[in-house]
């Protein structure tokens, strides 16, 4: 007998229906067709041991599972429960009138349990849009799921509910996210706000312009200045997540895997800091199985490098890339896969080795060369897509131990919000411009003109302080970022002046040379 059940592959962060096709007939073996990797093929195994454990039987005949599409490799072990539904409906140990009404998937245990699987949320759109009925899927899964309108989602532990109720005995309401309550409960709930940071008022200021033009950002400074700490709090200050933003970036955690059982939709800015460490195929995404990478799962929100020197050149290379085009293609000979990757990039590093260099207090013992050597690690096109370069001081002790409270997230993360606002008002018609840090050159001159006074300033800044001709095109966004802030129409100045001192890398003889 010939039975068909229905589960899904996912391909970057989209998913695709594939048929499970089942045949019991005459003859001795099991086989498993259709381009299946290991995982799948081990199925066998847990798939009998999981119907003999709960007294269904294994039939004594010629099996054959065919995954259709058969030019499409499967991968991984969420395919057992179609799988275990396939040969006891074709066996006739099932009803088979609710079988293509259901998409199902999940992983079995020996005894029959079922475990959770990747990502749910890309399947469970798809089935939708395949005009499936209900999605059966481990429990664990069953809120992830439920974002997804118009599918109904049951959870399920183990192997003897799904074969109730595919035999017509009623389930448990099926699982419902309110998504929109949930994900608006939630938005601006942040663990870090700026309040807890003392001092270093100059580099707030960069972060607020950072964060309200979506420029990508350097701290320098020595240990102990507070970088990490700012860096981590920079999330909570930019504009929330809007729900399509939201949808994107929870079904890239849900692809690689690292959305738990009570989480339906991500409400937070994601915040990502991996080790200098990384290789550069855990940084972008790819592997023997495709999976997002560091810059993707920071898709939306914000990619902190710390320590940048200490990271490999390569790894570093690598991100020129998507920082201009802001998405990332993985090519393989036989295939290729999109992740998104659109992150505000934040760095930070040592002036030194020592960390002392330009020190107020402590004396840099470096010999000659060397503070040059160690910022030369990092390239200078990848200088050339960092908008802010901000100096950070110590913090001192007066300052530490005051009273004074400071200014928290949530009055920055306004005035940001506002400003981002008359962005998306100019760039309304601009085709995947949403912020200045994503303007070309021909959208600079048509929104960056400076008047006389403005172009004498920025034309004796870059002749005096030895500002490089890089520098140019990002003190314009960042100058019109801060006329943004001010909700001034033109840029003056003063707008110009303070997008100045944010280019201390670029300036010669910064490093003693």
């Amino acid at each position: 007998m010939l039975v068909k059940t229905y589960g899904s592959a996912v391909f970057g962060i989209d998913a695709e229906i594939i048929t499970i096709e089942v045949n019991v007939s005459q003859g001795i073996k099991f086989f498993l067709v259709g381009l299946p990797d290991n995982a799948v093929k081990e199925s066998q195994q847990r798939v009998e041991s999981a119907l003999k454990s709960n007294g269904y039987r294994w039939p004594g005949l010629k099996i054959v599972v065919n995954m259709a599409p058969a030019d499409v490799r499967k991968e991984g072990s969420a395919y057992d429960l179609p799988i275990a539904i396939g040969i006891l409906a074709a066996s006739n140990q099932l009803d088979t009138n609710r079988l293509g009404e259901f998409l199902i998937m999940g992983e079995l245990s020996l005894d029959g349990s079922i475990q959770p699987i990747k990502g749910v949320l890309p399947i469970a759109i798809e089935a939708r849009k395949k005009g499936f009925k209900g999605f059966l899927l481990p429990k664990e899964n069953a809120r992830e799921a439920a974002v997804v309108n118009n599918l109904d989602i049951y959870g399920v532990e183990h192997i003897n509910e799904v074969i109730s109720f595919l035999n017509g005995n009623p389930f448990p309401e099926p699982t419902i996210v309110d998504t929109r309550n949930e994900f608006f409960a939630n938005l601006n709930d942040y663990q870090v706000d700026f309040a807890d940071v003392k001092g270093q008022e100059n580099v707030k200021r960069a972060l607020e312009i950072a964060a309200a033009g979506g420029h990508n950002l350097i701290m320098i400074g020595p240990p102990g200045a507070g970088k990490t700490m700012l860096a981590k709090r920079l999330a909570s200050i930019i504009p929330p997540l809007t729900l399509q933003e939201a949808l994107e970036t929870t079904k890239i955690h849900s692809v690689a895997g690292l959305l738990d059982k009570h989480t339906s939709l991500i409400s937070h800015r994601p915040f990502r800091s991996p080790h200098h460490t990384i290789s550069d195929i855990a940084l972008v995404g790819g592997g023997t199985f495709p999976q997002p990478g560091e810059i993707s799962l920071a898709h939306n929100g914000v990619l902190f490098l710390d320590e940048l020197p200490e990271f490999k050149r390569t790894v570093l290379e690598v991100l020129r890339q998507p920082l201009e085009d802001r998405h990332i293609t993985i090519s393989r000979s036989k295939y290729t896969i999109d992740y998104p990757a659109s992150f505000m990039m934040v760095a930070s590093m040592n002036p030194c080795p020592c960390g002392y260099y330009n020190h107020p207090e402590k004396d840099c013992v470096c010999s000659p060369g060397v503070v040059q050597k160690y910022l030369n690690k990092v390239s200078g096109p990848l200088l050339d897509r960092i908008d802010i370069h901000i100096e950070v001081v110590p913090v001192p002790f007066s300052k530490l131990s005051e009273d004074i409270p400071s200014e928290d997230s949530e009055k920055v993360r306004n005035r940001v919000s506002q400003a981002r606002r008359v962005q998306e008002e100019r760039f309304k018609d601009v085709d995947k411009v949403y912020c200045n840090a994503q303007m070309s050159s021909s959208l600079l001159h048509k929104y960056c003109k400076l008047s006389q006074e403005s172009s004498a300033l920025l034309k004796n800044a870059m002749e005096k302080l030895g500002l490089s001709a890089r520098a140019y095109d990002r003190i314009l966004r960042v100058s019109r970022t801060i006329a943004d802030m001010e909700e001034m129409p033109d840029i003056l100045p003063a707008h110009v002046a303070e997008a100045i001192q944010y280019r201390s890398l670029d300036r010669e003889n910064w490093a003693g040379n």
